[in-house]
């Protein structure tokens, strides 16, 4: 991988930059919030990207570098066990110290010193390796970014007041016509990533290897709130005969009887038996055009049961983005050619389709709401981890999660790329999670 040291540091200001302006909108009694186990504090999060960055490369790299806090390492790592232990993730929230301001100093510290390091790059025996851990950690911080929305949704979301994150106001969507089914020929194609192209990518892409896809049918289009609506209407989470063992146990015990983030009206007015939304822009109307979204990959797979259709995989999902756009082993550029509803400071909610759907052409492949695969998240054929604890950060996980893919609202505009897989266990509903038809 061929690194600019300029660009790379200046690319390493900008993300740096985003994290901190994702924050500027809270109050200080929102940075510690955490609301269940699987979401973290913003505190946190600002603190544990910058712990990466320390741990990964300034400790192995800088010479007579002194950490910032010797027990930082403790609190902020986050599953990394070839580094030591790690504080209980289910009580982040109660770390009030270091305080937001500590957390900022550390941030400032650790930048500091990065570029210390970086300004003498060239002469650096492991210049390679270090511009390597970079790369990783800003598209590490990237990940965090999204999650710093997800979460914060979410910890927002238990207050009955309905906090307000961005006063930008939404537009409703235009009107969406019925989805059309597009035939797609099948065939072998090369999924995945060459580990020696001059691009980052994560080593779960990897490697690049042929899967067989059969013929099948895609929708054109994601399917929407008013469509997921009628799926409630018609009874949909009573009838045990669409779901899953395991989702209709979750469906049980967890009572869910809509998307996370649907509020009855006769919640918030006393009457009705409609829906209002919940979003970071605070309670909306219900826009039966905008993407269904929050929905576990369950009640993805109940709804399209229930349509008389299936869920995509992840090598179907990959070959329809990649005749849209190469992936990144073919075009270096992607970053500047995918084309989506990615994060927006002035929009942080899925915005549907804006412009009329061309016949044969499927869309909103990129952003918007990450799309359920059927896929289980395993290793490609030939998969090998990094050596040490950065191989932690992908292989380890491969158990009982289900990949998504194409990326969502919250995600930043150039992380995204055909052959990104995301993964989450199958009853998770805080991330931004849609879901796409296919037959």
């Amino acid at each position: 991988m061929n690194v600019d040291c300029n660009d790379l540091w200046q690319r390493f200001v900008q993300v740096r930059s985003i994290s901190e302006k994702l924050a500027e909108p809270l109050e200080i009694e929102d940075y510690c919030l955490q609301a269940i186990p699987e979401t973290s504090p913003i505190k946190w999060h600002l603190a544990h990207t910058t712990w990466f960055y320390e741990t990964f490369i300034l400790k192995p790299f800088l010479a007579d570098y002194t950490p910032y806090h010797p027990r930082f390492e403790y609190l902020f790592n986050s599953y990394y066990n070839g580094v030591g232990m790690q504080f209980p993730r289910p009580q982040r929230g109660v770390l009030s110290r270091p305080t937001v301001a500590e957390v900022a100093r550390y941030r400032a510290s650790v930048n500091k010193s990065l570029e210390k390091l970086m300004a003498s790059l060239s002469e650096h025996p492991d210049a390679m390796a270090i511009s390597q851990r970079l790369v990783l950690g800003l598209n590490h911080e990237q990940q965090h970014q999204e999650l710093m929305l997800t979460d914060l949704k979410y910890n927002l979301s238990l207050n009955p007041l309905y906090p307000v994150y961005n006063p930008a106001p939404l537009a409703h969507a235009q009107p969406v016509p019925g989805a059309r089914y597009i035939d797609i020929q099948g065939g072998y194609i090369p999924t995945g990533v060459d580990a020696s192209a001059n691009a980052f990518c994560f080593d779960n892409e990897t490697p690049r290897h042929e899967r067989l896809i059969q013929p099948f049918s895609v929708a054109d289009r994601l399917v929407t709130q008013g469509e997921y609506l009628e799926f409630i209407q018609d009874g949909g989470y009573q009838n045990p005969l669409l779901w899953l063992a395991d989702g209709w146990a979750e469906v049980q015990q967890q009572k869910w009887c809509a998307p996370l983030y649907w509020v009855p009206d006769a919640e918030t007015t006393g009457a009705g038996s409609s829906f209002s939304v919940f979003t970071l822009h605070g309670l909306q109307d219900f826009d039966p055009n905008l993407p269904v979204v929050h929905i576990s990959y369950y009640e993805a797979d109940a709804f399209a049961r229930w349509a008389g259709a299936r869920l995509l995989r992840e090598d179907e999902w990959e070959m329809l983005a990649t005749a849209q756009c190469p992936t990144i082993a073919q075009c270096p550029t992607t970053a500047q050619t995918i084309k989506g509803n990615f994060f927006d400071p002035q929009r942080n909610h899925p915005v549907g389709l804006s412009e009329s759907l061309s016949q044969n052409t499927v869309q909103q492949l990129y952003g918007d709401t990450w799309e359920w695969t059927q896929s289980p998240y395993q290793s490609y054929p030939g998969y090998r981890a990094a050596e040490g604890a950065i191989g932690e950060y992908n292989g380890k996980f491969m158990c009982n999660q289900l990949v998504l893919r194409g990326g969502s609202i919250a995600t930043p505009q150039g992380h995204i790329r055909a052959t990104y897989r995301n993964f989450f266990y199958p009853a998770d509903r805080w991330q931004f999670s849609g879901l796409r038809l296919a037959r």
